[in-house]
């Protein structure tokens, strides 16, 4: 650490910013005594560790000026106390060995009370043996607080909204998690909880595909006429076809993710157990490329049994076979790139607009926990993902009709820059969101079935859930 100044400055009872010499005193500043420094503002020049320049320094020029250390004190003061108020379950306002040790072994940690007593120590100034939040902000304030456990466990995201998109960014775990197995068990969970959503909501992902690959400005297709047509066709059960091969696909899809994340974000060469925004949507961008590239051929074939017509195929094993003898190796990669590329502005806009929700709920009302409860987790990750979908939904589309073009009899064959000037050209931009209804009313039931099956399935599996 280092800074520069004129003279040293107090700044309240004890506290100097700045004592003369090359360093800082170890001392925290609180929040309420920035607004005393006045013009002194303009002469200080503030250079921390690494950690700390990452986590305020918001113009990116390797620096902290005096601005940005003061939002990164406020932010993570505030951080600070909704810890230290869920530790305090007791509500005296002190934290003593018991909280701590319960605390870890919420998180899945067992210490013994020696252990808990050392911890203590480190932070305890008046001998009592318990922390106040004094103690507490003192020793902890200048210390990014990019991997608070506590404010973590409570906003997991990607695992539990499963919306059957399958471009989600992966969740994270910590050591300890990776240590015990909870990370598989929270991927069992949240992978059966996505195929019961999925298998309940299939209807109305068989009629977006329909209405992507046959409606138009001459065949329009509302909700009513297209589950009316599949039903004559087919009957009831026609309703879930292809639903099979996308609840198939859940399990090796999770893994590949889990696992090109993990490693990535070793490339990365970041030690946290917590990446930053940016990092953690460059990660996720690319595990779900290489997850969606070791997949797709089971997406062209979900895609191809939802639009099959009754006895067309005998099951997925036939259907797999047919397209090969018929359409060759290629046929399994149509649509490949549009995916490939609908995942960037899917995974970026989730994951900015649950950051940026998650963080003005914490920053307006957040005041004795950082626990949002059922209902705001629910909304801000339904939000988001129906903003990463209206984004990207375009790019779903075209691959879509790609992966259809074959079935349908004298249809052109078309690259995807020729589908999407064909659809403008014939339907107008409004082509480009052909089935998006359906899409969208999937959403809100898809993320409630999966929060309350996932809930569900971390207790039956012995998940620590806060």
């Amino acid at each position: 650490m280092c800074a520069y100044a004129g003279s040293g400055v107090m700044l309240g009872k004890g506290t100097f910013l700045y004592n003369g010499s090359s360093e800082w005193n170890e001392l925290p500043l609180p929040i309420k005594t920035m607004s005393s420094l006045g013009s002194f503002k303009n002469k200080v020049k503030i250079c921390w560790s690494s950690k700390i320049v990452k986590a305020g320094d918001k113009d990116l020029d390797g620096q902290l000026d005096f601005e940005e250390f003061v939002h990164y004190l406020r932010d993570h003061e505030k951080k600070l106390r909704l810890v230290f108020k869920s530790l305090d379950t007791k509500n005296d306002g002190r934290i003593d060995k018991q909280e701590i040790m319960q605390s870890l072994r919420d998180l899945g940690v067992n210490i013994s009370e020696q252990q808990a007593e050392k911890i203590l120590k480190s932070m305890d100034k008046n001998g009592t043996m318990t922390i106040d939040w004094n103690e507490w902000r003192d020793y902890h304030l200048l210390h990014p607080a990019d991997n608070i456990p506590e404010i973590i466990l409570y906003w997991k995201h990607a695992t539990i909204f499963d919306v059957g998109e399958s471009l989600m960014v992966p969740d994270e775990f910590t050591a300890e998690e990776k240590k015990t197995g909870m990370w598989w068990r929270h991927l069992v969970a949240g992978g059966a909880a996505g195929a019961v959503s999925r298998t309940c909501t299939a209807p109305l992902d068989r009629l977006k595909v329909l209405m992507q690959v046959h409606a138009s400005r001459t065949n329009s297709m509302c909700i009513a006429g297209g589950f009316t047509h599949m039903i004559r066709e087919g009957g009831m059960w026609s309703l879930w076809r292809g639903n099979g091969m996308n609840v198939i696909k859940i399990a090796p899809e999770s893994a590949i993710k889990f696992m090109a994340y993990e490693q990535i974000k070793r490339l990365i060469g970041s030690n946290q157990e917590t990446l930053g925004i940016l990092e953690r949507f460059v990660a996720g961008s690319l595990a779900g490329a290489i997850a969606q590239s070791s997949i797709y051929p089971m997406e062209v074939l979900k895609t191809r049994l939802a639009l099959r017509k009754t006895g067309q195929f005998s099951g997925i094993a036939d259907c797999a076979k047919q397209i090969f003898r018929k359409e060759g190796m290629a046929a399994f990669y149509k649509g490949y790139i549009p995916n490939l590329i609908g995942i960037i502005p899917y995974a970026g806009i989730d994951l900015a607009v649950y950051e940026t929700l998650k963080n003005s709920w914490l920053q307006r009302y957040a005041t004795d926990s950082a626990d949002p409860g059922v209902f705001v987790l629910l909304a801000c990750g339904t939000t988001s993902s129906t903003c990463g979908q209206l984004a990207s939904y375009p790019l779903a589309l075209v691959r879509t009709r790609m992966q259809a073009q074959a079935t349908i009899e004298g249809g052109p064959q078309m690259t995807m820059s020729g589908l999407f000037k064909h659809i403008v050209k014939t339907e107008g931009a409004f082509g480009l969101y052909r089935g998006l209804a359906p899409n969208f009313m999937k959403v809100i039931p898809a993320v409630s079935i999966s929060y309350v099956v996932y809930e569900n399935l971390k207790m039956s599996l012995g998940v620590v859930s806060r």
